[in-house]
């Protein structure tokens, strides 16, 4: 055998093992459950297992935060919403900070905004968000980044506060009752299902017009013929936004205090009045990127021509402060976490002592709040309102409390409780209003932000 054919044999030999050893073989298999055969304690739990759930086995039976629900500063809230099978948490819980609001300067009784009223708009200004950036972006090939992300995602219920402050602010608000729920607001998967089909099949057809070369004015007026047929879906399902309407407001004893012809707009003036626009800021602790920096999600907004998600990503610390003096000034704020991580449903409680999975499987879970966000473990997934937090003698937290949207026969009477701990692990997002960040922090804000891509771990 010559040199060459001994090399090439020596190559095939090497690839071929190095297959094996990569792949599950016989071998490899016997090798697998050698490395932890099963105990008898072990049988013990898989006929454990075999009739109940994992959770339900790991549930640490005597966890003190269960028992606790004092809290030594709250802010007043009054009835619980709930956004029954919909992903409109973002909606419901930027409507309820105002709702607060309002509430407490005109002594209202359990007085709520239409959702349904924004989410309508919602709905077509994404319809629009998508199609406007099929068009932008229709000389890109279809296995672009950006143009594969748009047709995975052309429409969402989901959403953040950026959208209260667009939606709010350009189409105003009404009541509950003036606007209210339907089926299809609170169950919003099939509508949804039905429209993004026709955003998907309308984005083919604005590429199409992009790449035959028509006229920048002929593919608006298809895109408007296009919104008119989402706004139609819309208008069957959800029912049409009102233009002008006549309403009463009553105190919290019901008494009737004045009766007025209101339009959305003006409404939003007299029962909202705020600067949605100039008077928040967005907060984020991502501690898989460094503090103290702007960022901003591309694609992370529900207006075209609105804002995207932009933050200062900051320390825990820094974030508490500004969340203890806004409680303590009665002042809700938009807060979103990982909801579904160490959560007990049936205590309403989220703590870090809630399961113990590590020792009913023998091993641990120790990766960082910054490791589960690069490995998509972790991220934001639900939005409540944050209402009060537990200081210690030394002014410390020790527990935080949100106004949830899943009705008032979930968790704490429709609330949640974290401890402080979980909150440090599974907390991201807050909304703040300007007058509580520290004067050392403002000058932050005027940073140029770095662009995310929407596609991000954490977004």
């Amino acid at each position: 055998m010559n040199v060459k054919h001994f090399s090439i044999v020596l190559s095939f030999a090497l690839f071929s093992f190095s297959a094996m050893a990569q792949g599950i073989s016989e071998q490899t298999l016997k090798d697998i459950q050698s490395v932890r055969p099963m105990t008898q304690a072990d049988r013990a739990l898989r006929n454990a297992l075999n009739g109940t759930s994992i959770n339900q086995l790991t549930k640490s039976p005597n966890n003190p935060a269960t028992k606790d629900v004092y809290f030594s500063n709250s802010v007043n809230s009054k009835g619980v919403t709930d956004q029954k099978q919909s992903g409109r948490c973002w909606l419901f819980t930027g409507l309820n900070v105002m709702r607060a609001k309002a509430i407490q300067r005109y002594d209202l009784g359990n007085f709520q905004f239409s959702q349904s009223y924004l989410f309508f708009y919602d709905q077509l200004e994404k319809s629009n968000l998508f199609l406007q950036s099929v068009i932008d972006n229709a000389k890109q090939p279809m296995t672009d980044r950006k143009v594969e992300w748009l047709f995975k995602n052309p429409l969402s219920d989901g959403g953040t506060f950026c959208g209260v402050q667009d939606l709010a602010t350009k189409y105003g608000v009404v009541p509950a009752d003036v606007m209210a729920e339907s089926f299809n607001a609170n169950n919003t998967s099939r509508m949804a299902q039905i429209i993004t089909l026709k955003l998907r099949e309308y984005g083919l057809e604005l590429r199409k017009m992009v790449a035959d070369g028509k006229k920048g004015t002929d593919i608006q007026a298809r895109k408007v013929e296009m919104l008119g047929d989402v706004y139609h879906v819309l208008a069957i399902c959800l029912g049409e936004p009102v233009k002008n309407f006549k309403w009463t407001r009553r105190d919290a004893k019901g008494k009737a205090i004045s009766t007025k012809e209101y339009t959305p707009k003006s409404f939003y003036d007299e029962f909202v009045g705020a600067d949605l626009q100039n008077g928040y800021v967005m907060l984020m602790n991502d501690p898989s990127r460094p503090y103290y920096k702007m960022y901003t999600i591309d694609l992370d907004r529900h207006v075209y021509d609105g804002h995207d998600w932009t933050y200062l990503n900051l320390p825990m610390e820094d974030i508490k402060q500004m969340a203890i003096a806004s409680i303590k000034d009665s002042t809700m704020m938009y807060f979103s976490c990982d909801v579904g991580k160490q959560y007990d449903s049936e205590t309403g409680v989220l703590s870090m002592d809630n399961y113990d999975y590590a020792t009913l499987f023998g091993t641990t879970f120790p990766m960082n709040k910054a490791d589960r966000i690069r490995t998509f473990a972790s991220a934001s997934s639900h939005a409540m309102t944050l209402m009060a937090v537990d200081l210690d003698a030394n002014g410390k937290p020790t527990k935080w409390k949100v106004e949830n949207s899943w009705g008032p026969n979930s968790g704490v009477a429709g609330h949640l409780i974290m401890t402080d701990e979980w909150f440090d692990e599974y907390m991201f997002r807050l909304v703040v209003e300007k007058r509580f960040v520290p004067e050392n922090l403002l000058p932050l804000f005027n940073q140029k932000p770095e662009v995310l891509p929407a596609w991000d771990p954490l977004f």
